[in-house]
């Protein structure tokens, strides 16, 4: 269970952190790493990666004391320790072929301009969107990292010990965009922060993975609190593509949620208990944004509609509350003629179930 839990969570939060003023503007010299403070959120915006490759795009000459600041950057070092972890091959000789490679100095400027421009971004508002929509007296410590990198892949890292986000310096990603993936990484630390609970040794083994699995509708409350509120679309800020894609997915999620009840409720009931398989399938509702983001937002975004914000925080912690509190939403509420799939009772009962009895 332990590994399983990791392992949820890593994908799941995919899974940043607020500034108490407008932005910070890059830096022309020294690199940059600046913390900020406002009540329970604490961030620091660490630059000096990218500070460090863009000196060295601009002099590729530069003395070998150049490349020693790029390796000896907090960014480089994080990165590197994070690609290690995942076994990808990482080493100063790969990455020195990369700064030097033609196609990263094409994207010199563009990579320049995008650094001034992220700095900037207003993660002020990002960050309380995120906060909105945790519990009380919420705690949130990270620090972000924007780097130049091979990988084009944004990531956050070391979630219970040193919370990291480490994003792609990509030029096609407007800060406005940048600032919902900033509110929605946000919303993941801070959610595990707060619903560190000790896990009930009292269920049965497949209630306890059961829930584990139901954790990753994460994504989709993460949405709705990136977005703003259940107001404001998901993708308002994203190309068109990627706001097309979500409502087309959206559209079926009635249709996903009933797959994904079955799913859990084979877990929670022990009829599909082997680790692989498991896996496999939960797996496959992550997608681009499969299921875990689209079920997850239409649980969250129904909840705060018919029952306010309050009650949808108070299941933020509670896998279990947070199911039977969307299909009461519905059952309580007489004018919805045709409500949407609801959850099943068979897998309410055997995320339930303790070991003492049967679902």
């Amino acid at each position: 269970m332990p590994r399983l839990r990791a392992t949820v969570r890593a994908i799941a939060l995919l899974a940043l952190v607020f500034l108490p003023s407008r932005g910070v503007a890059a830096s022309k010299g020294a690199a940059m790493a600046v913390p900020f403070d406002s009540g329970g959120v604490r961030v620091t915006l660490i630059t000096d990666e990218a500070e460090a490759v863009l000196r060295l795009l601009r002099a590729p000459r530069s003395p070998r004391a150049e490349w020693e600041r790029l390796w000896s950057s907090d960014g480089y070092q994080r990165l590197k320790r994070r690609e290690t972890a995942m076994g990808r091959a990482f080493t100063d000789s790969s990455f020195a072929a990369f700064v030097r490679a033609d196609s990263t100095h094409a994207r010199a400027e563009a990579y320049a301009r995008t650094l001034e421009a992220w700095s900037r971004a207003d993660l002020t508002g990002a960050g309380q969107r995120a906060l909105a929509y945790l519990p009380p007296r919420s705690i949130i410590r990270a620090k972000v990292y924007l780097l130049i990198k091979p990988r084009t892949n944004s990531f956050v890292f070391e979630t219970n010990t040193d919370p990291a986000i480490l994003l792609y310096l990509d030029p096609a990603v407007t800060p406005a965009k940048l600032e919902n993936t900033v509110a929605h990484e946000l919303h993941h630390i801070g959610y595990a922060a707060a619903c560190q609970t000790p896990e009930d040794t009292t269920l049965t083994q497949g209630a306890r993975a059961a829930r584990v699995w139901v954790s990753a509708f994460g994504e989709g409350l993460a949405m709705l609190a990136a977005a703003g509120g259940p107001d404001h679309h998901p993708h308002e800020v994203s190309p068109p593509e990627e706001r097309a894609r979500w409502d087309r997915d959206i559209a079926h999620a009635g249709d996903d949620l009933k797959t994904v009840d079955r799913f859990l409720a084979d877990v929670a009931t022990g009829r599909l208990s082997d680790p692989d398989s498991i896996r496999a399938r939960g797996m496959s509702f992550f997608g681009v944004q499969g299921p875990w983001y689209t079920v997850g937002y239409m649980m969250a975004q129904s909840i705060e509609q018919m029952m306010g914000r309050d009650a949808l925080i108070a299941t933020i912690c509670d896998p279990v509350s947070l199911l039977e509190t969307y299909n009461r939403a519905f059952t309580s509420r007489m004018s919805c003629r045709l409500p949407p799939p609801t959850w099943s009772p068979e897998l309410l009962r055997a995320l339930r179930a303790t070991t003492k009895g049967s679902p």
